[in-house]
């Protein structure tokens, strides 16, 4: 085992996996800049800077990914992605499904998301619940290195599209570009267990759709993904001293979801909370409440999500986004109001 960053740990995976298959390549805005290790190993055909285009660039990759390459395409933030969106929605996602698996487009979208820092609803939010909601997409959200390398070998592998997304509050090149221009002084709610971790010393492939039960109560089952599941973590320590056992659930990914975790879980609880950073309408939260209704489960519920625009000032951010503190007042509240039935 070995200590890394979380983009250290993908950038360390995705080198492992070019090594293997010369079909893999990256391609982005400042690609060469940003990932400057694989750019001195593996060469300008195989690490391809693209002009400030997202539509231009992953409509290329689909074509490429047709054509029988393995592309990554980095898109800076999920915000920019609605300018690109028609070849990931309209092509990408169909063609498996159009073609009756005869064309695939094996291509992985990393990009950044989240916030915290101050950025505002245009450059903070996360959208997996959107993405995911696209019949032939995968939508990854890893929470710790370890998770970080091993998701994005499974990306790579899978034969049709996967968008991985890395919260910016885990990822150290982000905080040190978040940290620039006049935000030296300001502090961000960075979870050092997801920042940093060990990971394997050969990379193996995490499956996608499979869950980890990152702690384990009686009370109350709290599912989240990325740096939700820290904040996650961090409340159930706090309940804990409360008298309230709580499970903690990290999904790894939005889709496919590990159903089986989910409904485990639950039925043993009976009382669940989503923390979901993504917008609460037609979103994550609801979609596992469906679940387990689908499933005859009997639960009490409550969801933490971001409820509206992410605001730009950050008194108001830290008040529209999931923290520690909304998710044990909404514990509170869950586990009284059944007191109160009961």
């Amino acid at each position: 085992m070995r200590s890394m960053t979380f983009d250290q740990a993908i950038e360390d995976a995705l080198a492992y996996a070019m090594a293997k298959d010369s079909r893999i390549f990256i391609m982005g805005e400042d690609v060469h800049l940003l990932r400057v290790n694989l750019f001195a190993r593996f060469g300008k055909d195989r690490v391809r800077s693209a002009p400030i285009s997202e539509s231009a660039f992953l409509g290329a990759a689909v074509t490429a990914a047709m054509a029988g390459c393995r592309p990554v395409v980095e898109i800076m933030m999920i915000d920019f992605i609605t300018v690109a969106i028609d070849a990931l929605v309209n092509h990408a996602a169909k063609i498996d499904a159009f073609t009756d698996g005869k064309w695939q487009a094996p291509l992985v979208v990393r990009t950044s998301c989240g916030g915290g820092y101050g950025d505002g609803g245009q450059h903070e939010q996360s959208l997996w619940g959107w993405l995911a909601h696209i019949p032939g997409l995968s939508v990854v959200v890893p929470s710790n290195p370890a998770d970080a390398g091993g998701l994005m070998l499974s990306a790579i592998a899978d034969d049709n599209p996967v968008i991985f997304m890395e919260h910016k509050l885990l990822a150290g090149y982000w905080l040190d570009y978040l940290g620039s221009g006049g935000r030296a002084n300001v502090s961000f709610d960075i979870p050092k267990d997801g920042a940093c971790g060990m990971t394997p010393d050969i990379w193996e492939p995490v499956p996608i759709g499979k869950a980890r039960i990152v702690r384990k109560g009686g009370d109350l089952t709290i599912i989240s993904v990325g740096v939700g599941v820290h904040r996650s973590i961090a409340a159930a320590a706090m309940l804990e001293k409360k008298g309230i056992s709580s499970t903690v659930i990290d999904l790894r990914s939005v889709f496919p979801l590990d159903e089986a975790c989910i409904c485990d879980s639950v039925k043993e609880t009976q009382n669940l909370i989503v923390v979901d950073e993504d917008y609460k309408r037609f979103g994550l939260s609801g979609e596992i409440a469906a679940i387990l209704l689908e499933n005859r489960i009997r639960f009490n519920f409550k969801r933490v999500c971001t409820d509206t625009t992410i605001p730009y000032a950050r008194e108001l951010e830290d008040r529209a986004l999931p923290g520690v503190d909304r998710i044990m007042k909404t514990a509170e509240r869950l586990m009284a109001e059944k007191h109160l039935e009961g």
